[in-house]
């Protein structure tokens, strides 16, 4: 079942143990802005989003409700809040695994056929041959965001 933004925020501003009023102090925001958010009446703007998820320490998707699959952009690997890269101010990068991101760039200086070896261990080859395994990451790889901007 998806949770919408009011009620992953509310769960996540009661876990933290904070007050609507504290919500707002820290954000800048009214009380108000808070309670109409609880409400479903309205969502933060995109600046609000990312100082909720720098506060609770979880990703933008996982406050909206996870409306989509997040997928690392260097090891294809599928990504959830517990192992997203941190960019170098703390905030969650949810486009890199934080075995891919080490906050300021690429954890490894690998080429495309050097990351298919890198991944091949670390697969959860369940009953697949590991040359079907190498295929998958050799289609899957090229169409990530890292490899389409490599030149």
């Amino acid at each position: 079942m998806k949770l919408e933004f009011h009620e992953v925020f509310t769960r996540l501003r009661q876990q933290a143990g904070l007050s609507q009023s504290e919500v707002a102090e820290r954000l800048f925001v009214t009380r108000q802005a808070v309670s109409r958010w609880e409400r479903g009446e309205t969502l933060p703007e995109v600046e609000t989003l990312q100082a909720l998820s720098k506060l609770f320490g979880v990703s933008i998707n996982t406050l909206l409700g996870s409306p989509r699959t997040l997928t690392c952009q260097s090891c294809g690997m599928p990504l959830t809040d517990d192992i997203l890269a941190r960019d170098r101010d703390g905030s969650l990068n949810e486009r890199y695994c934080m075995w891919c991101w080490d906050g300021e760039g690429f954890a490894q200086d690998c080429t495309l056929e050097e990351m298919v070896e890198h991944c091949l261990p670390h697969m959860q080859l369940g009953g697949m041959e590991p040359e079907t395994c190498r295929a998958y990451l050799e289609s899957l790889l090229p169409t990530l965001e890292r490899w389409r901007e490599m030149p």
